[in-house]
């Protein structure tokens, strides 16, 4: 048996058999770019497997060593990586800069941070794990741009033979000069290594006189800059003063472009990340710093709280109580991860949970009820009644008590939210049941919302709330 046979074996234990067999077969016999920076939403859709299981294989497999786990920043414009980090503490508070775009990003973790995972130099030997010797296009493909960028074959050609006016290699200390015929249009001189761009734009009456520019790459990165000029031909200098290869390239900044890099395909994103809870259990440590803040523009969160169990204790006694208590968390824990969710923590006989959609916090809510009353049919009693509140809205990712948890109003009202069930009803908020997939929920289980005005604990004004009955 072979290392990786022997890995995939442990693998097996804690990940699905069909998707740690299917992780076998592509590092054995993927080719190099099929095993750099993996979309695993795109490994999932190819292999008929299921997402989640997926994401909880790629992640168990890398903590066996099998895969290196990255937190690519991303640009929103041209889907360019930023920064690249081995860890989500790396991620800088302050913007990052895209040279291409000419444009500062502040790292959003839902949809701007990509996780992405690269086979281990210690398994497998791809070109990606030296990128400096990767051929200009492939650097561009595995290096520069995301797994969200689809440059399927078709795709690159077009890019290529469309809005490529010329490119070169050119290693530490060389010079090098490109001739070109500039057409009227926006020109963009990209080089992908430094990030650095220069801006030209090309207007007014064609000349035959060959206009000249030099541009020159070193430590400091060359600020991005912008000129026009003429329609015509353009002798480019270049010189590489830096300690780099770089890599130049000049783009037409037309259409053809924007519809190229306008070709985009789903990919794991940090905030989904943050609510597997795979990796809330393998990667405890590797979350965030304590000082780290990290903003998410829309997380929806689910509270539940039994009721009644202090009365609980006493009228069935400590024993039969905690029997029940603990059945009630491991029904909730389970429809939780079944749903895309995460446990942040449980409080008491409560539960904060995170989910990417409102849909599947609602299902959640659903499959829970369904679960307590089940539990109590096979106990003939009436005992779990679950209190459910759900909420969706921004928030901060912090690190609280050696935890990765979450901080903002909207959390608060999602706890208060729940405070209003007296029974097994469900109170969500407007942006919950505003959300289409959840009226199509509702609708299929014949469920007509009730709305009213509340008053929350904490919150200034009344809120607007609907019941789930």
């Amino acid at each position: 048996m072979s290392e990786i046979d022997a890995q995939i074996s442990v693998l097996k234990q804690t990940a699905d058999p069909a998707v740690a067999d299917a992780i076998a077969e592509l590092i054995k016999t993927g080719d190099d770019p099929a095993l750099n920076r993996i979309n695993v939403l795109d490994f999932s859709a190819h292999s008929s497997l299921d997402e989640e299981k997926v994401i909880s294989g790629f992640l168990h497999a890398s903590r066996l060593g099998l895969f290196d786990l990255s937190w690519n920043v991303l640009c929103p414009g041209c889907g360019g990586v930023l920064g690249a980090h081995d860890t989500l503490k790396s991620l800088r508070p302050d913007d990052y800069h895209c040279g291409l775009c000419a444009c500062g990003y502040a790292p959003s973790v839902d949809e701007q941070v990509e996780v992405a995972f690269t086979v281990s130099p210690k398994v497998r030997r791809i070109a990606a794990h030296d990128p400096n010797t990767l051929p200009l296009w492939d650097y561009y493909k595995q290096i520069f741009w995301s797994s969200g960028i689809d440059l399927n074959k078709a795709n690159f050609a077009a890019l290529t033979d469309e809005v490529v006016l010329d490119s070169l290699e050119l290693a530490a200390g060389e010079k090098a000069v490109l001739s070109l015929q500039l057409p009227p249009q926006f020109i963009i001189v990209f080089e992908p290594v430094t990030h650095s761009a220069h801006f030209i734009d090309v207007q007014g009456e064609p000349t035959k006189e060959r206009q000249h520019f030099s541009l020159v790459y070193n430590k400091a990165h060359p600020p991005t800059g912008s000129m026009t000029l003429r329609p015509g031909p353009l002798r480019l200098s270049i010189d590489n003063q830096a300690d780099v290869r770089v890599l130049p390239s000049v783009f037409i900044a037309g259409d053809a472009l924007h519809e190229l890099l306008g070709k985009r395909r789903p990919f794991l994103t940090a905030k989904r990340m943050l609510s597997n809870q795979t990796f809330r259990d393998v990667f405890k440590a590797d979350n965030l710093n304590v000082d780290q803040r990290l903003k998410i523009t829309s997380l929806t969160f689910l509270f539940t709280d039994l009721k009644g169990s202090t009365a609980l204790y006493e009228r069935v006694g400590d024993l039969a109580a905690f029997d029940l208590v603990r059945a009630h968390f491991r029904a909730l824990l389970e429809i939780i991860a079944a749903e895309k969710g995460a446990v942040v923590k449980t409080i008491g006989d409560a539960v904060m949970a995170t989910f990417i959609r409102p849909e599947h916090a609602v299902m959640a809510g659903l499959r829970m009820r369904a679960a307590m009353d089940e539990l109590n049919q096979q106990r003939g009693g009436n005992d779990l009644v679950v209190k459910i509140g759900i909420h969706e809205g921004p928030c901060l990712a912090v690190m609280l008590n050696e935890r990765q948890d979450y901080f903002g109003q909207t959390v608060n009202i999602a706890a208060r939210v729940q405070s209003l069930s007296t029974s097994q009803e469900i109170h969500v908020t407007a942006p919950v049941i505003d959300a289409p997939a959840v009226a199509v929920i509702l609708e299929k289980e014949a469920i007509k919302p009730i709305q009213k005005h509340a008053a929350l604990r904490g919150i200034a004004d009344k809120m607007v709330v609907y019941e789930i009955p």
